[in-house]
C-alpha cells in the first residue's frame, strides 16, 4: 500500500493550495480518508477527514477555510486550503483508516497508512 501527497508548495498568506493524495494497493471506497500536519517542533495535528459514511470532520482552526473532498472512482483524496495563514506552515500528511471509528477520526492513531508527507509554506 502506498499513498502519495502532492500539491504543497510557497504561497503567500492570503493565498490557495490544493492538496491530492493518491493510493495503490488500497481503494479508497468504504474508508475514512484523514489530513494531518506537522510543523517543526509540535506533534502531528489532525487537520481534516472524509469519513466512510460521507460525512466530513475539521479542526477548529481550519473551519472555514479548508475543503477536504474524495473521488472513490478516481482512488483521489483532496484538501482545498484557501486563506492560507503563516501558522498553516507544516508538513501535511495523508492517511487512510480502514477500522477506525467516528470518535476516533482526530486521533491520528485511528489510521493504519500513511502518505509521506509534502511541504506547505505560508509566508507572512
Amino acid at each position: 500500500v502506498q499513498l502519495q501527497a502532492s500539491g504543497g508548495g510557497l504561497v503567500t498568506a492570503g493565498g490557495t493550495l490544493r492538496l491530492s493524495c493518491a493510493a495503490s494497493g488500497l481503494t479508497f471506497r468504504a474508508k475514512t480518508l484523514g489530513w494531518f500536519r506537522q510543523a517543526p517542533g509540535k506533534e502531528r495535528e489532525f487537520v481534516a477527514a472524509s469519513t466512510r459514511s460521507g460525512g466530513t470532520l475539521y479542526s477548529d482552526s481550519v473551519k472555514g477555510r479548508f475543503t477536504v473532498s474524495r473521488d472513490n472512482a478516481k482512488n483521489t483524496a483532496s484538501l482545498q486550503m484557501n486563506s492560507l495563514k503563516p501558522e498553516d506552515t507544516a508538513v501535511y500528511y495523508c492517511a487512510v483508516s480502514i477500522r477506525g471509528i467516528l470518535s476516533t477520526f482526530r486521533n491520528s492513531g485511528a489510521y493504519e497508512y500513511w502518505g509521506q508527507g509534502t511541504q506547505v509554506t505560508v509566508s507572512s
